[in-house]
């Protein structure tokens, strides 16, 4: 927290002045102790008082040190293959055009394996007998008759 007319206060230290006038929209200020604030209060221009934080700065008081300014190393990206798999085949792969070849082959295999199943079971159903066709739409119209619920003594 940065003090009025002082530098930056610590935790646990200075006191916190609220401006009370009705219903106040100004911020509440941290003073560093009762010098500030009675400063603060009699409207004293902390540029213009000589121990005060915003005139050292001002008046260039403090003590500067150069900073110099350290480059971060650019990070350069390098590709390295995985085990299994070389350089070409991960880049091939990320292509979306790739990813879209390989959906609709596997669309192709699906739909020539669901014609075959078809073509099997139309072939299995001309061979079986058509009596036995009868009896297997015989027995699915059967419904079964529901039993009635069962008296207690109660």
């Amino acid at each position: 927290i940065n003090a009025e007319y002082m530098g930056p206060v610590h935790p646990g230290h200075g006191k916190k002045y609220v401006p009370t006038l009705v219903q106040s929209t100004r911020p509440v200020l941290v003073f560093f102790n009762q010098k500030t604030r009675k400063m603060y209060l009699r409207k004293k221009n902390p540029r213009d008082i000589r121990w005060t934080m915003t005139y050292r700065r001002i008046n260039k008081k403090m003590v500067s040190i150069e900073t110099i300014r350290k480059r971060a190393t650019k990070v350069k990206k390098v590709q390295r293959p995985i085990v299994g798999a070389d350089i070409e085949t991960i880049n091939k792969r990320r292509d979306p055009k790739w990813k879209i070849e390989v959906r609709a082959a596997a669309r192709e295999a699906a739909l020539k394996e669901l014609q075959a199943r078809k073509a099997k079971s139309q072939a299995e159903a001309k061979k079986v007998p058509i009596k036995a066709q009868q009896k297997a739409t015989k027995a699915a119209q059967k419904v079964p008759v529901a039993k009635a619920p069962k008296k207690t003594g109660r």
